[in-house]
């Protein structure tokens, strides 16, 4: 088959089969008598051999070494593939992800695209300082994408600058709950906590519901936070959750100041003192969280605490009993 014929039915270029034959990649095996190329059956099947290698981005060089060193190993030579292609498609899709924030930004001009562009690498700088500027502008100067925000305060380890993104997060519309879902849902702990650290940052009715189901949440300090976020709203459902933060230890103190807050409710206040008093009478409750649990009765009205702190001040635990005492005391000068 002449040259003309195989670039017919292969879709290689006659030009391409010329290169191939002065690398020594495939040769015809004859000439014809007017001196024309003529390649065989397995010159054919070589150049689709050529062709296959090529398709998995392989270079000539490597091509040839497969086809021709019988001791040619593939696996290390594939794996390096795979690493370089995994990167390639990385470096794509961030690419297409900061275009598409770009145009979700709306720009008016190519200043509006300059200014984006440059506050979304701000986001991503390596400097504390510069991408806590970069939080503040994204209100303050430049419509930065939810997306971009979300992205940065999920990845964000300083603390300052987490604070001043989930504050620009909280400016940003309505979007930002249902991104930070997904956040809550990562099998990073970090992630999971600055996801619903950020949800508490968002005053609206979707963030509120991520956090009420955030209360039954595995993670103890996604719990706690969407506890105390929702005992700073007035909803009646973190209490139990409150109360949990107390026992556990770790800012017991706010969790008891939700609670007294909650507490003005009468209703609430039974039930939370009835709450608190049936944890306290648990044998499984340490002597340190009793003396939490009694505390945390001190503002909590109605005739459940006055009982409840009647008993305690006889208390087997002295610092129980004094804690108990005190707070009797307080309550009678109140009257």
């Amino acid at each position: 088959m002449l040259i003309g014929d195989v670039a017919r039915r292969s879709g290689v270029s006659a030009r391409m089969l010329r290169h191939y034959e002065s690398l020594g990649l495939v040769r015809p095996t004859g000439r014809t008598g007017s001196g024309y190329r003529e390649y065989s059956r397995e010159d054919i099947r070589r150049i689709f051999h050529i062709e296959s290698l090529r398709s998995l981005g392989l270079s000539l060089r490597d091509v040839g070494r497969a086809l021709d060193d019988p001791g040619f190993a593939p696996a290390e030579l594939v794996d390096g593939l795979i690493r370089r292609t995994r990167d390639r498609i990385a470096a794509e899709t961030e690419l297409l992800t900061r275009l598409c924030r770009i145009g979700a930004a709306e720009p008016a001009g190519w200043e509006d695209v300059l200014q984006t562009v440059a506050l979304l690498q701000a986001l991503g700088s390596k400097s504390a300082g510069a991408r806590q500027r970069a939080a503040l502008s994204a209100v303050e100067e430049v419509s930065v994408p939810v997306e971009a925000l979300v992205e940065a305060v999920l990845s964000e380890p300083e603390p300052n600058v987490a604070g001043a993104l989930r504050w620009a997060l909280a400016q940003s519309g309505e979007e930002g709950p249902a991104l930070l879902a997904e956040g809550l849902r990562s099998p990073a702990a970090e992630v999971r906590e600055r996801a619903v650290q950020s949800l508490a940052e968002i005053a609206n009715r979707e963030a509120t519901a991520l956090l009420q189901g955030a209360l039954t949440h595995p993670d103890t300090v996604v719990r706690r936070y969407a506890a105390l976020a929702l005992g700073a709203r007035g909803a009646a459902d973190a209490v139990p959750a409150l109360i949990d933060v107390i026992v556990e230890g770790r800012n017991d103190t706010d969790a008891a100041d939700a609670l007294s807050t909650l507490a003005r409710d009468p209703a609430l206040a039974e039930q939370i003192a009835t709450g608190l008093v049936g944890c306290l009478a648990r044998g499984d409750v340490g002597t340190s969280a009793r003396r939490r649990l009694t505390q945390a009765l001190a503002d909590i009205p109605g005739s459940t605490t006055s009982r409840a702190l009647a008993e305690l001040s006889h208390d087997e635990d002295r610092a129980v009993a004094l804690t108990a005492r005190y707070l009797l005391k307080l309550r009678d000068a109140r009257q």
